[in-house]
């Protein structure tokens, strides 16, 4: 690349798109950036996304994925959680790294795995991204297909099930499908910056046992 990735200034909050990067450049920018890294990377088609996220959009990841594993728990279901794993795959053209993730229905198949290959392993069950303003990361969590996908919008939880290749809107999860997930995710996060974390998770913990 001409331009050293040192150079390039993206400031929080903010999305920096590049044009015409071969898988390859887009495979050495991953190993150059690093795991220990703020940013966010996607890749579709040649495009090449860099995101430096906000302090609040950190905040919503991890009450929302705290709220997912309570959930896992209290239910009593194996999970696997890989937080913000790079997933990709050159065949299909495609790399997203989600906010959180978690492998569920899943779970056994890659339980104690040190790496991820999507040749041969599934992609997480449950993908969640905060204030999605890109559709280029939304096309790559269909193009990998992950089967739900979670977007926060800051006070509104969306979710998204793949049907035939394509994502549809909907109130119910398949992870959860007998839960009112988009009405007590919002409420519960809410109630975190309110009342505090722990409060509002024993609150959660305490309502899912109600439901059982």
């Amino acid at each position: 690349m001409l331009l050293e990735l040192n150079q390039l200034i993206v400031p929080a909050g903010h999305q920096l798109l590049i044009k015409n990067i071969s898988w390859s450049t887009y495979k050495h920018i991953l190993a150059e950036l690093g795991e220990n890294r703020s940013s966010r990377i996607s890749y579709s088609q040649g495009v090449l996304e860099i995101m430096a996220p906000l302090p609040e959009h950190e905040v919503g990841k991890k009450i929302i994925g705290n709220l997912v594993e309570i959930l896992l728990e209290e239910l009593d279901i194996e999970f696997w959680s890989l937080g913000s794993t790079t997933f990709d795959e050159e065949k299909m053209d495609a790399g997203v790294e989600p906010d959180d993730c978690f492998y569920i229905q899943n779970e056994a198949a890659v339980r104690g795995k040190d790496r991820i290959d999507l040749t041969i392993d599934p992609p997480p069950d449950l993908a969640i991204e905060i204030d999605i303003t890109s559709r280029t990361r939304f096309n790559n969590y269909e193009v990998l297909g992950v089967p739900e996908l979670w977007r926060w919008r800051g006070n509104k939880l969306e979710i998204n099930i793949l049907i035939n290749g394509k994502y549809v809107t909907t109130n119910n999860s398949l992870a959860f499908p007998n839960l009112p997930i988009a009405q007590v995710i919002p409420e519960y996060l809410q109630r975190s910056k309110a009342e505090g974390r722990n409060a509002a998770m024993k609150a959660f913990r305490a309502w899912i046992r109600e439901q059982l």
